[in-house]
Formats: C-alpha cells, sequence, structure tokens
C-alpha cells in the first residue's frame, strides 16, 4: 500500500477518473493531504464510499512522536517519530535569525558506512516514501505550534540513495496547491553520489545542493567515506562544479573538524587547493560526539586556522553554529538509544510489524 502523502495532483486526477468521480475531488484529497489531517473520517467534504475506498487502498497515518528532546542552551528541538511500520526516524526544528529549519530523514538507516555517523550504524533498513516526508515536516509544524521556514535532508539517510521518493517530496513541499515551501528554501545533502548528482542537476528544482567533502584528498577520505572507493574526491568536486555551472546556484561543501584527522593547516592547504575557482562555499562542522566512536571535534583554534587557510586561498567558508548538543542533535543518536532500549519491542504501533 502507498501513502496517500505521495501522490502529485495529477495523479489523484488521474485516479479519480479511473473511479468515475468528478476531478475537484483530486483537489479536495490533496488539499486535505496537505494539511496533514490523519484520518480519511476528517476528510468530511469526502463522500462516505470514496473515504472507505481510499482507506482500503492507500496509507494515511500520522507518525507517533516516540520522544520528544528541548534543548536548555537554544531551543532546539528533537523529534523521534514512530512510523506506521514500527521503525523510527529524527526531525530536528532549529531557530536561526533568517527562522525555522526543519532538518528531516530519508531513510530509516543508512548504508553509506561514513566512519564518523551515528545514522549509519546498523545499516540500511528501507527508504521512506515522499509522504513520509513530507508527514515530519506536516507534524512537526503541528506539535510545536511553529511555521516551518526553510527545510535541510541532512537527517537519517542519503537522500540521492533514495531518489525518486526524494524528488517526488520536493514536488510535493513546492506545489502551489498543497504546503507551497519555497524550493528555494530547501537544501538536499549527498555524500558525493555523481550520477545522482548529475541527473539531479537536470530536474529543473531550484534547490540548494550541498556534498558531504570532509576530506580533501582520496587516502583519507577512504578512511573516512566508504562511498569514496566507488566516487573520488576530484569526482565529487567535478560533479559539484557541473551542478553550480547548470543550475546557477552556489553548491556547499560540508567539512566535519575531527581533531587530529583532518584539521591540520596540511588539509586545509589541500582543501582550499581543491575548491579554488568553485561557484561554492564550505561549511566547517565541529564533530558531534558519537557514543563507542573515538573521534573528538576539533578546537575553536584548530577551526579559526583551517578557516584563515581557505580564506588566503580564496575559498569562503563559515563555521557551523553547533544547535541542540545537549540533546544529541546529530543525526541518528536518539534513534540508536531508542534502539537499544528496546522501544518498539514495547511500544510498537497496534498491528505494525518489525520488518517493512
Amino acid at each position: 500500500m502507498r501513502h496517500l502523502r505521495s501522490l502529485l495532483p495529477d495523479e489523484l486526477k488521474l485516479l479519480m477518473a479511473e473511479r468515475g468521480e468528478p476531478a475537484y475531488r483530486a483537489a479536495q484529497i490533496f488539499s486535505w493531504c496537505s494539511r496533514g489531517v490523519s484520518h480519511y473520517d476528517q476528510m468530511t467534504n469526502l463522500p462516505q464510499e470514496l473515504r472507505q475506498w481510499l482507506a482500503e487502498q492507500f496509507i494515511l497515518t500520522e507518525p507517533r512522536i516516540l520522544c520528544r528532546q528541548v534543548s536548555a542552551k537554544d531551543g532546539t528541538v528533537k523529534y523521534l517519530f514512530g512510523l506506521y511500520d514500527g521503525h523510527a526516524v529524527e526531525s530536528v526544528l532549529m531557530q536561526y535569525e533568517h527562522g525555522r529549519s526543519l532538518c528531516i530523514s530519508s531513510q530509516v538507516g543508512c548504508r553509506m558506512g561514513c566512519r564518523f555517523c551515528a545514522s549509519t550504524v546498523g545499516g540500511l533498513v528501507r527508504n521512506l516514501e515522499a509522504g513520509e516526508l513530507l508527514d515530519q515536516m506536516l507534524f512537526a509544524a503541528q506539535d510545536s505550534g511553529r511555521r516551518i521556514d526553510s527545510l535541510v535532508l541532512m537527517g537519517i539517510g542519503e537522500p540521492f540513495d533514495n531518489y525518486d521518493n526524494v524528488v517526488r517530496f520536493f514536488r510535493l513541499v513546492g506545489h502551489s496547491d498543497g504546503v507551497g515551501l519555497g524550493l528555494r528554501h530547501i537544501s538536499v545533502s549527498t555524500c558525493g553520489l555523481v550520477p545522482e548528482i548529475d541527473r539531479f542537476a537536470g530536474e529543473g528544482l531550484p534547490i540548494t545542493l550541498s556534498i558531504s567533502l570532509h576530506a580533501p584528498n582520496n587516502a583519507l577520505r577512504d578512511e573516512m567515506m566508504p562511498i569514496n572507493r566507488r566516487h573520488s574526491v576530484e569526482e565529487v568536486v567535478a560533479a559539484g562544479h557541473r551542478y553550480a555551472e547548470r543550475t546557477g546556484r552556489r553548491v556547499y561543501f560540508e567539512y566535519v573538524m575531527i581533531a587530529g584527522q583532518n584539521d591540520g593547516e596540511r588539509e586545509a592547504r589541500a582543501l582550499g587547493a581543491l575548491l579554488k575557482g568553485n561557484l561554492c562555499h564550505v561549511n566547517l562542522i565541529p564533530l558531534n560526539p558519537v557514543r563507542d566512536k573515538a573521534q573528538k571535534s576539533s578546537d575553536r583554534t584548530a577551526i579559526a586556522r583551517f578557516q584563515r587557510v581557505l580564506c588566503a586561498c580564496g575559498v569562503r567558508s563559515t563555521v557551523r553554529r553547533r544547535l541542540g548538543e545537549d540533546i544529541e542533535a546529530a543525526c541518528g543518536q536518539l534513534r540508536r538509544s531508542e534502539i537499544e532500549l528496546g522501544f518498539w519491542e514495547d511500544d510498537r504501533p497496534d498491528g505494525a510489524t518489525e520488518e517493512p
């Protein structure tokens, strides 16, 4: 069964035509889905027979808030959403000067295997449907009572490993008859899936692309990110350059700062030489520590030194503000903690099974 919130208006129109329903029913259904209803009986302007048929054909759920953590330092809110099949994903609501930004997940787990990331512990369980990505936005907004001004797909999972569902989500959330969020207010992060970066450049979507680089050479990136054995540093940077040329949009390279591993002056000079002349910006990210992993964040002195070297090379950079540190707001940490506690053995939604 597909998630009803995954369907685009044109698909709903075809569906209604096949049933002999008037075309305006499609607009009604899409409107209800975009408003975050979670039960078919809430669609009060639809005939009971149509509501019953939809219930038999499609999933329409409200993700359960299994855990909500609020940072005492900066008000960041971290959600652990329970899905219809008993699995869970995280979303993080952050407050910036420009508004509220929600970081959402694209998969349950991840198979990319980055050495410093909690999301990849346990591997990939399944992809999220487009409607499940939309659920995270709708129900975080409902729970918080706050408008979501921007989205980042940097939560659990590799978005381009779930390419079709992620692109469908962008078209859903940006549709003028639905949520209507401006696509220029959305960022998507990839660890460097080169064919998908090139494919995405042709989608015609004005979305900001962030590439998780984290190392300036292949030897170090091979050690940190197994994906580099498939797509080298040079190939990834070249794909980012092609994206910028084709779309006219600046590409952001993410660089997590790990003490004694990738934060030295030599690495900074190599990164500056690698990126010089590209339409890009570097986000320097202090590492969020992950339990059972030995890496530690670079200190302020090392990060400032690194940034000065990049500036001397003509490469612009920003040190990302660390939010939600006291609630382990980094991707995957809350889900991992709850798995270890066995939450879905005792608190699984009625009728859900452990496997999708």
